[in-house]
């Protein structure tokens, strides 16, 4: 088969895909990977053939300048904020922001490319095209050049969830109310294509999802569901990573788009820092360079790396602290390691929540986070073995799915299913 893989959003949405397509590649399928110029370098890095297309444009640089920094960071944006705040979910609200935040924020992320991605996925007729649920350009050329289509997830379904919110509650209006924004604007590049929208441009013929279901709020769609395998990019396992540590290690990384993306973490690293100093623990925190100034002074157990990679790092660590990031989850809970989760942006107060329900770890909010409570959540991680053996449950959970080469096969019924259509 000929795959097309398609992603527009942030560089660490390109890194939950990279795994998926290799799976494909070695299968004997044919994989290019088609996004805007800005990113080629990334799929190159990978390993895999990119496809340029269209011009580059920032997303979230551009939603920050009409939203503000921190409103963009904070949670899950409008329309989709009724996905943790269901108390919003009312029809007047739901359409006034597809018709305006939703279409807005698609816009961004998909314009700059859709015009050169339905030209070249014309000329090279993929028989499937994967696309992250931001990448609705996607569905678009899939459509367009008569393709099969799937959705891969870079963490909780929150799209398919509010979409078939949004259809339910639109379904229940008076005929001439049931207004339907995102539709509409899809719809239109369906007429400029030659053919009709269908819902499944929001939701892919199939969606793939790399995480354990204990993790996962499923919509009423067809899921495959793989392992999670780590991709970190170029890395190299410093020294001081190749021996066992000598004391428990305690790992902090906040994730690589606090600083890419927005101004800085927004966590106190130092009050975190300081409130464990006095423990027989090494602590390893991972700090950008530009952001390593402002700790301060270091305790003497701490070492500070701009950079480890995670999946050398997790496996000789006693806890991993995180910002509640999808893979950073999933990259911890292979070896089995407790986590505490410290989230603010997107899914990921979702996901810690998940975490904690399912006994691996612990979550506290950004929002609440001391010191103080900080080392209280170390000490029960570090002590109680209910965290240890709900890790090791949950290790045990992730390695039942099938790996991205054992669902290659499912993939490939699915492909023929739906392009018999």
């Amino acid at each position: 088969m000929r795959i097309l893989f398609v992603s527009n959003p942030p560089r660490t949405v390109y890194k939950y895909m990279f795994t998926i397509a290799w799976a494909l590649r070695t299968a004997g399928h044919e994989v290019r990977f088609a996004s805007q110029p800005e990113f080629v370098d990334e799929v190159l890095q990978a390993g895999l053939t990119a496809v340029p297309v269209g011009h580059s444009r920032d997303m979230h640089k551009v939603a920050a300048r009409t939203r503000g920094v921190e409103a963009e960071r904070a949670g899950i944006p409008a329309p989709y904020d009724v996905y943790e705040e269901p108390e919003k979910a009312t029809w007047e609200h739901m359409v006034a922001s597809m018709a305006n935040e939703g279409i807005e924020w698609h816009k961004y992320g998909n314009f700059p490319i859709i015009s050169g991605l339905v030209e070249f996925a014309r000329f090279w007729e993929p028989d499937l095209v994967v696309w992250d649920p931001l990448s609705f350009a996607g569905a678009i050329a899939a459509k367009a050049c008569g393709a099969a289509h799937a959705r891969l997830l870079f963490g909780v379904d929150v799209f398919g969830k509010v979409r078939q919110q949004f259809v339910q509650l639109r379904d229940e209006q008076p005929a001439d109310q049931r207004r339907d924004p995102l539709a509409e604007w899809m719809g239109a590049y369906a007429r400029k294509y030659g053919f009709a929208f269908t819902e499944d441009m929001f939701t892919g013929d199939f969606t793939l999802d790399q995480f354990p279901l204990s993790w996962q709020d499923e919509a009423d769609l067809e899921y495959v569901r793989t392992q999670y395998i780590a991709y970190n990019g170029a890395s190299v396992v410093p020294k001081w990573l190749q021996t066992p540590p000598e004391k428990p290690r305690i790992a902090i990384t906040m994730g690589n788009s606090a600083v890419e993306v927005y101004r800085g973490y927004n966590v106190p690293l130092t009050d975190l820092l300081d409130s464990v100093a006095d423990l027989d623990v090494e602590v390893v925190a991972t700090v950008a360079a530009s952001q390593q100034p402002l700790l301060g002074k270091v305790p003497g157990n701490a070492r500070i790396v701009d950079f480890a990679p995670m999946h050398a790092l997790a496996p000789t660590c006693s806890v991993v602290v995180h910002h509640a990031g999808a893979a950073t989850m999933g990259t911890t809970a292979r070896h089995p390691v407790p986590q505490l989760a410290l989230p603010y942006h997107y899914d990921q107060p979702t996901l810690g929540k998940m975490l904690e329900k399912q006994g691996a770890g612990l979550s506290i909010h950004v929002s609440e986070v001391t010191g103080e409570s900080f080392r209280a959540a170390i000490d029960r991680l570090l002590t109680e073995q209910v965290f240890k053996d709900r890790a090791v449950a949950l290790r045990d959970e992730i390695f039942a799915l099938p790996t991205p080469n054992q669902a290659v096969p499912r993939i490939e019924e699915l492909v023929v299913k739906h392009r018999a259509r």
